[in-house]
């Protein structure tokens, strides 16, 4: 359900790019200076209509877009979450001072040949 609301989502945000491209710009920005006419196929039914379409797939986005958040699939959400806890659980710190050892190791005997065969 949840792919056929967001195929329906999808196709009326096409839709409503292709309607806002094809009407008639009424605020006379840049547009306004290359067009020849003011009316969109010079009748007046035609941007009645076009602006009806727009309202009305502006709606049905909003209508599916709310729909479409009751059908999100949640079943891994609690699966993922366990992952990415263990994730942060077992992360190291970067900021831990590493553990070195406190003791000095102890010196070593001297070997035979050494320093005591010189004395």
């Amino acid at each position: 359900m949840y792919t056929l609301i967001t195929v329906l989502i999808l196709i009326a945000c096409i839709l409503l790019i292709l309607i806002v491209l094809v009407q008639n710009s009424k605020g006379g920005g840049l547009a306004s200076n290359f067009q020849s006419s003011n009316q969109v196929m010079g009748v007046r039914k035609t941007t009645d209509f076009l602006e009806k379409g727009t309202w009305f797939l502006a709606g049905a986005l909003l209508f599916f877009s709310i729909i479409g958040t009751a059908f999100i699939p949640r079943e891994n959400a609690g699966a993922n979450q366990s992952r990415i806890q263990n994730q942060i659980d077992n992360s190291v710190d970067p900021l831990q001072i590493p553990v070195f050892p406190t003791t000095v190791p102890e010196a070593q005997a001297p070997a035979q040949g050494g320093e005591n065969a010189q004395e």
